[in-house]
């Protein structure tokens, strides 16, 4: 893989990551474009001790464009984007309409005496799988999976020098069932200034479980899957995909490597060659389910960049919101407003339906 550096008209970084050596990525951004916005505010919410991220300038943030406008595609003739140059294997850039940055301005100290303001110092960036428009990630040829996971790789160790950074969060959207605001597929990464709620919750139950136990939480838990079975949709020597017995989603898979390492940057060749094609497997069965896309967010755990590594274990969660053909899983009052989660679909059931698409 050649990884090529530049910086885009606005001073954003964008890195190229290249399946040939011979690849040339000299072409200059020839746009004219404003100075990317100061970092977000965070307040603080001490009913729940979790931080909100306040990021106004993303109100303008570009909306699902028709496709000859698309910021993702590469440039052209005197059809400018993203990227400058007419093609790419995978793209990594800053995004220009951040949740979290590096440009911090001067903030306030607290909104009230219980609601203490900081900037939202830390780093999101987009990732280009491919520069084909219609493309998707199932469509992809393991080559190029291999591709994308060693960027992620390249681009959490990076972004885990940042100061203050704590924890990085790649993940994809798909669909305009999700929220997806452009159609080329991609990701994006999160470099987070403080552990997600998700994950100190998840560290919590590790914890507890290592006191108890001295084993690893979610390393006993995927043994205990793969030894049940009826729940495992696919799995191969480094890699298990299963439905989780207690699935929140109505279609939610967990893929794992069957060695505990905390994040991507830790896993060997053998096992980045061999995600890819499980990886797609899974996909192409979410799309087989209903024969049609599938919307789904596939979202990497990873362990927290300075506290309690140890008690990681990486995995990807793939989850849908599509519970039918021609029906949606909506977050009502039960989830969105007390957190607990009511799933249409037993996670056995979920497992025997993908293990037959």
């Amino acid at each position: 893989m050649k990884r090529t550096q530049i910086e885009l008209a606005d001073g954003r970084e964008l890195i190229y990551f290249d399946e040939r050596d011979d690849a040339v990525r000299d072409q200059p951004d020839r746009r004219e474009l404003p100075p990317p916005p100061h970092a977000s505010q965070l307040r603080y919410d001490p009913l729940t001790d979790e931080w909100v991220a306040v990021a106004v300038h993303r109100q303008t943030r570009t909306f699902l464009p028709p496709a000859d406008q698309c910021p993702l595609c590469p440039s052209r003739g005197d059809r400018l984007s993203e990227i400058p140059a007419p093609d790419y294997d995978v793209v990594v850039f800053e995004n220009r309409f951040p949740s979290l940055s590096q440009r911090v301005a001067e903030e306030p100290a607290e909104i009230t005496p219980f609601t203490p303001v900081r900037p939202g110092r830390g780093k999101c960036e987009v990732v280009c799988f491919t520069d084909d428009h219609n493309a998707s990630f199932a469509a992809l040829p393991p080559s190029r999976v291999r591709t994308v996971l060693d960027a992620l790789a390249d681009r959490t160790t990076a972004l885990s020098e940042l100061p203050g950074v704590e924890q990085i969060f790649p993940f994809e959207n798909r669909g305009v069932e999700i929220g997806v605001t452009l159609h080329h597929p991609h990701g994006q990464i999160y470099a987070y200034p403080f552990v997600t709620p998700r994950t100190r919750t998840m560290l919590a139950a590790a914890r507890r479980h290592f006191a108890r136990t001295g084993g690893n939480l979610y390393a006993d838990v995927l043994a205990a899957e793969r030894a049940a079975g009826d729940r495992v949709v696919a799995s191969n020597e480094h890699w298990t995909a299963y439905v989780p017995a207690a699935a929140r989603w109505p279609f939610e898979v967990h893929v794992a490597p069957h060695r505990p390492v905390p994040d991507i940057p830790a896993l060997d060749d053998a096992e980045r060659d061999a995600f890819g094609p499980l990886y797609l497997d899974v996909l192409r069965r979410f799309d087989g389910l209903f024969d049609m896309p599938m919307p789904y967010i596939a979202a990497w755990h990873q362990a927290p960049v300075h506290v309690d590594r140890e008690l990681g274990h990486l995995h990807l969660q793939l989850f849908s919101i599509r519970r039918a053909k021609d029906k949606l899983k909506y977050l009502a009052g039960s989830e969105s407003g007390m957190g607990v989660f009511i799933n249409d679909i037993a996670p056995e059931r979920a497992a025997e339906l993908l293990r037959a698409a």
